[in-house]
Parts: structure tokens; C-alpha cells; sequence
């Protein structure tokens, strides 16, 4: 990724997560995410029983989509779920950094996507 992708993907935004339905229909939802430059992953934390949870966990391919007026960054990949505590507390960690504390919520997995093409205008 070029330093202004790095730059670009450090700032706050929000991006589109689009996974897709088991019928193949894209489903498009906006998320907080975070990026580990360091693992080549992003990661999104949401509900265990959600839509996009749901979507990632039969490992298709995933995009998330961060616009700020005329710059953009689309990071695609394969993506799973993590459940496990130790990947749920970094990634809420992680969030917190980035955005805010996240609520509490017992149910919360974690979407990781191993990102594999990265395209944009920054």
C-alpha cells in the first residue's frame, strides 16, 4: 500500500462493508473498521447473529470502502469470523483507538478480512 493509502486508511472514516447473502446479492452496510498494516488485515466488530457476521463466516470474499469526498480506498479479501476472546479483545482494543470505546455487547464476534487488492484514488 502506498504511504498515502497508509495515510488515507490511518484517518477516521467510516467505510462500506459489502459481503454477500448466501443467494449471492451483495449486502452493503456501513461500519467502523480497523487496519493492521502490519497483518494485512482489516478488522470490523459487530454482532455474532448479524447479516454481514453471517455473510463473513462462510469465508466469501469481502470489500470495505472508505470515501472522503473524492478520495477513496476499497480493501478486498477473503474474510472469517473470530470469536475467540483473545481476537474479540484486540480488535475492540483496536476500535477504541481508532473511534470510541465500543459498547459492551456479549455477543460480539470479529470480521477479519486478509486483505489481497487494495485499489483507490488518495
Amino acid at each position: 500500500m502506498s504511504r498515502a493509502a497508509l495515510d488515507f486508511v490511518a484517518e477516521r472514516h467510516l467505510a462500506t462493508l459489502t459481503t454477500l447473502r448466501r443467494d449471492g446479492s451483495p449486502h452493503v452496510v456501513p461500519v467502523g473498521f480497523t487496519w493492521d498494516s502490519e497483518a494485512g488485515v482489516a478488522r470490523v466488530i459487530t454482532s455474532g447473529g448479524s447479516q454481514k457476521a453471517r455473510n463473513a463466516g462462510r469465508g466469501a470474499r469481502a470489500v470495505l470502502c472508505q470515501v472522503d469526498g473524492r478520495h477513496w480506498l476499497s480493501l478486498e479479501g477473503p474474510s472469517r469470523v473470530l470469536s475467540d476472546s483473545a481476537s474479540v479483545t484486540d480488535a475492540e482494543s483496536r476500535y477504541a483507538v481508532r473511534y470510541r470505546p465500543p459498547r459492551v455487547n456479549p455477543e460480539r464476534v470479529v470480521i477479519e478480512i486478509q486483505v489481497d487488492r487494495v485499489l483507490g484514488n488518495v
